[in-house]
């Protein structure tokens, strides 16, 4: 499976035209799972695992790949699926989320499968692991569930993330934002995160679940004759979502001449030199990989108040 991987200049090429490569594997059960390429960097047979005392509900074990230690991830468990299995998982999914490596155990990958944004959806009412499911999509009449790893990972490592004293001591100094803060989120976990981390710093703000419901709410907002900047301050947005993903976004923002001058930090779990050469080609202004709310409260800072960047990062 790996040298069926996409190189970086396939998946740069795919970027912005609002398109994406799904892996899809199995759970035991005849429903089918999907993961985004790009987040994988490996698929291999899983290795003998050291159990962990008092591990997570889900954490089958550690074990070393290429000189990092990392955890093994039961899907099946953490969907309840578990039951329906006929034997152990023997697959491994390496991938990295929010800066940190870890393998999710599967039972058999299908194939990859090349995708328009604008096919996938947020789960139906009564999707069975709708809690877990960020988006579906029907492939060949099946409907494919696209797992929301931040949420699983959020799961298994809860302790939340807060801005420290310091740096709201510094928000209590800088300019107010003469708007709202748009954030742009098809994870609940991603949208509850920043949140707060706002709540914190007490900024205005709104929230979209996707690219097109972001780019619905900005052209509303510009249709008079007020600036959009006096009434969004500036756009985060997720890069994966459904409909419409954050490189497509940026793009249609810097197309359109009553939004381009926009700053737009694109905030996602898919670290890497791969995103800040996304970020030149779609006109971002920034990338940020999740998630640090100290981090966060600093790339906001540092766009009221250059001067304040220093301190915060």
């Amino acid at each position: 499976m790996k040298s069926h991987l996409a190189s970086v200049d396939e998946r740069t090429r795919l970027a912005g035209s609002n398109r994406f490569e799904m892996l899809l594997f199995s759970l035991g059960a005849r429903q089918r799972f999907g993961i985004n390429v790009f987040k994988i960097q490996e698929v291999v047979q899983c290795p003998e695992l050291s159990i962990m005392p008092q591990a997570p509900v889900g954490v089958s074990g550690i074990a070393n790949f290429r000189g990092q230690t990392i955890p093994f991830i039961d899907l099946a468990v953490i969907l309840g699926l578990a039951a329906q299995r006929e034997r152990e998982p023997k697959l491994a999914i390496i991938s990295e989320y929010n800066r940190t490596m870890q393998a999710f155990l599967v039972d058999s990958v299908d194939r990859i499968v090349n995708l328009n944004w604008e096919a996938v959806h947020l789960p139906p009412p009564g999707t069975g692991n709708c809690n877990m499911v960020t988006s579906v999509v029907s492939i060949e009449g099946d409907l494919v569930e696209i797992i929301d790893v931040e949420k699983v990972l959020a799961d298994l490592n809860p302790d939340a993330q807060d801005v420290s004293a310091e740096t709201v001591k510094i928000v209590e100094k800088v300019k107010r934002p003469p708007g709202e803060i748009l954030i742009v989120d098809d994870s609940a976990v991603a949208r509850g995160q920043i949140r707060r981390t706002l709540e914190q710093m007490k900024y205005p703000h709104r929230f979209a679940n996707n690219g097109r419901e972001a780019l619905n709410i900005l052209e509303a907002l510009s249709r008079d004759t007020v600036p959009i900047t006096d009434k969004v301050y500036m756009v985060v947005s997720d890069i994966e979502m459904p409909e419409m993903d954050g490189y497509t976004l940026t793009a249609m923002i810097r197309a359109n001449p009553a939004l381009k001058s926009l700053h737009v930090l694109l905030h996602s779990s898919m670290s890497g030199i791969f995103n800040h050469t996304m970020v030149e080609k779609v006109g971002a202004n920034d990338f940020l990989a999740k998630f640090s709310a100290e981090e966060l409260a600093g790339k906001i800072l540092g766009f009221l108040d250059p001067k304040t960047t220093a301190k915060t990062t």
